[in-house]
């Protein structure tokens, strides 16, 4: 018998084999493990902002250390300016700040005792990951500068006079073969400059000629964030050294929290924010003498807590969720500090205010009402989901949660598209990714769920079974998508479609949209193409633009609904190339006011608005749905 043939040699594996690559190089080639997802821009953690994030973020540890009380900042479609009045980095460091891997003063705890970067890379990344960068330092009459292009020192000045007042400057533009078509959000970058305001009192920002200041801190912060007619009591704002705490009950669904560390937004939260619900709920149990429901105690909560912890380790580089478990290295654990603080000033804070002590009071118990009101009814709709087999009648889930995956794919990855009808279900089933984007195909239109208690989520199958594919029955940290993605028609009904189930998730699930989970998928309106090209356009300009570029006549199609576009072509707008716009409540709007405004009685200020702003097209009927629809995303996304 002859012998079998041998496998092919492995790959050789020598010296040559070992490579070691530069600082610029390595942070090229893996950025996610400096600034977490690349993305966008679409998503308020997108990489974009974490370099916007650690230029300023240096500018803070200066202002924390007492040095410079205003920052300017300039950001246009690509190009974002720092400028400090801090101390300046020492002249002869300037290139290696930023160059050079773990050189920063931040190491030296003696002058940044509680900095929120301590890793020495913050902007070596930006630096890495920029098509142009410069930095530029003043001190004491004399200022050196020096420019970069992806990392590459291309101009080293040497120190020149200067009538400057001392302090830093950087300006740096993205790497636009890194972060493919991003844009810079407005909405999240104002977020973002209010969050060094509230944690910084005092501290004045100048961002693109507006003036943002906060002169009691994270006081102000819930003051922004919650409605003032829906608050149960006043806010109860609480600060001590290292810590500072906001809260208060207002009527909307789920809890609402903004946490922070040595002035990071932790929007994963972590040991201070566990502590922190743990703490409240310890402290009113005692407080009432009753075993209330921990889910009933933080019911429609609103709050803010901000610690300042030497030496922190977070879980991840973005610094989005706190991982330390103790103060410092000598210091108590952050569990037990906020335990102790929570215990003493919060008890305190009620005895105090027997008002308050009351109105919170009210509020449990009416969460208590509502809770055992929906127990009966939650049981009948679970066993009803699980009768209906939501995984196949539904629900398209994607392999990783089907434990199918070969791969690792993290949660941050996944997609679910919420879609209306078969046809268009079925085209996007055919053209997703099938390791990380499901689809959940709704039958006819939602509920209009306005004004409506959340029992009816659990009477109404449709909604009912969509909580359970997303599992969110009791919060989002049980959350399966990263991206819950409306996918609807862009007609009358696809927009009416669309406006129930904003309608759907801020009603119940406001947590969703709060932190930046709910999109709208743009599809487009035509394709335009000839012999050669094809170019797909998303409005009218783009459709003239094509057609002048393309010229003598090309086919013209109008995609009328999303059913009638191809697997094939869908897989070119749901992969590399989609196009998101994120849903993004306006700071100085309430959920309730934007939900009575477009979804309530038809007031004579919404219609007026409608007449004001209605479009005319000849493809579209026009009527009361269509504007109100597109009125709504305007303010909401």
């Amino acid at each position: 018998m002859a012998e079998q043939q041998a496998s092919p040699a492995p790959h050789a594996y020598t010296e040559d084999s070992i490579r070691s690559l530069d600082w610029r190089e390595h942070i090229r080639l893996r950025p996610g493990m400096y600034i977490g997802k690349l993305g966008d821009g679409s998503s308020y953690d997108d990489g974009i902002y974490v370099l916007v994030k650690e230029v300023i973020d240096n500018s803070i540890d200066e202002h924390v250390m007492g040095y410079g009380r205003t920052i300017d900042i300039k950001i246009s479609d690509s190009r974002v300016q720092v400028r400090d009045y801090g101390r300046g980095i020492p002249l002869g460091k300037v290139v290696e700040v930023v160059s050079k891997i773990n050189t920063g003063g931040k190491y030296d705890s003696k002058v940044f005792q509680k900095s929120v970067g301590l890793n020495g890379v913050g902007t070596k990344a930006v630096n890495a990951l920029s098509n142009y960068f410069l930095v530029q330092s003043v001190r004491d009459g004399q200022m050196k500068a020096a420019e970069f292009e992806q990392g590459l020192l291309k101009t080293d000045a040497q120190p020149q006079p200067t009538s400057q007042r001392n302090g830093t400057l950087m300006v740096f533009q993205p790497d636009d073969s890194i972060f493919r078509n991003y844009r810079f959000i407005p909405e999240f970058l104002e977020s973002q400059i209010w969050n060094y305001c509230y944690l910084n009192a005092g501290l004045t920002i100048n961002f693109n000629g507006q003036r943002y200041h906060s002169e009691n801190g994270l006081k102000d912060l819930l003051a922004r964030k919650a409605d003032p007619e829906a608050m149960r009591y006043d806010i109860i704002h609480l600060k001590g050294e290292d810590i500072e705490l906001a809260i208060t009950h207002g009527n909307d669904y789920g809890e609402e929290y903004y946490s922070f560390v040595n002035g990071q937004y932790t929007t994963q939260g972590g040991t201070h924010l566990a502590a922190f619900r743990e703490a409240v709920v310890k402290t009113v149990r005692e407080f009432y003498k009753k075993e209330y429901d921990a889910a009933d105690v933080r019911g429609s909560i609103v709050a803010a807590i901000s610690v300042r912890v030497q030496e922190p380790v977070f879980e991840s580089q973005t610094k989005t969720k706190l991982g330390s478990l103790n103060m410092g290295p000598d210091g108590p654990t952050v569990r037990g500090f906020i335990l102790d603080y929570v215990k003493e000033h919060l008890d305190n804070y009620l005895h105090k205010n027997p008002a308050a002590a009351e109105a919170l009071k009210k509020r449990i118990e009416q969460s208590e009402r509502e809770r055992k009101d929906m127990a009966g009814v939650k049981k009948l709709a679970n066993q009803r989901a699980k009768k209906a087999n939501l995984h196949n009648r539904k629900l398209r889930d994607c392999r990783l949660h089907l434990g199918e995956s070969k791969v690792e794919e993290k949660a941050l990855l996944t997609t679910l598209f919420i879609t209306e009808g078969d046809s268009a279900s079925g085209s996007i089933t055919k053209s997703r990714n099938v390791e990380t984007e499901a689809v959940f195909s709704l039958r006819g239109k939602p509920l209009n769920c306005f004004g409506l208690k959340k029992k009816i989520v659990y009477e109404n199958e449709e909604l009912n079974l969509l909580q359970h594919a997303l599992n969110i029955e009791e919060g989002i940290e049980g959350l399966r998508y990263n991206r819950v993605v409306i996918a609807t028609d862009a007609d009358v009904d696809g927009m009416h479609i669309r406006l129930l189930l904003l309608t759907f998730f801020l009603q119940f699930f406001p947590d969703l949209v709060r932190n930046g989970h709910v999109f709208i998928l743009e599809t487009p309106l035509f394709r335009v193409r000839n012999k050669k090209t094809t170019i797909y356009c998303y409005n009218e300009q783009e459709k003239q633009a094509a057609m002048r570029q393309l010229g003598r006549n090309p086919e013209v199609t109008r995609f009328k609904g999303l059913g009638e576009i191809s697997p094939d072509e869908f897989g070119k707008f749901i992969g590399d190339n989609i196009k998101l716009e994120p849903v993004i409540l306006q700071s100085d709007r309430s959920i309730q006011q934007v939900l009575t405004y477009y979804m309530g009685k038809n007031t004579p200020a919404r219609q007026e608005f409608i007449i004001d702003n209605l479009r005319q097209e000849k493809d579209l009927i026009t009527s009361d749905v269509l504007p109100m629809a597109e009125v709504a995303e305007a303010d909401l996304a």
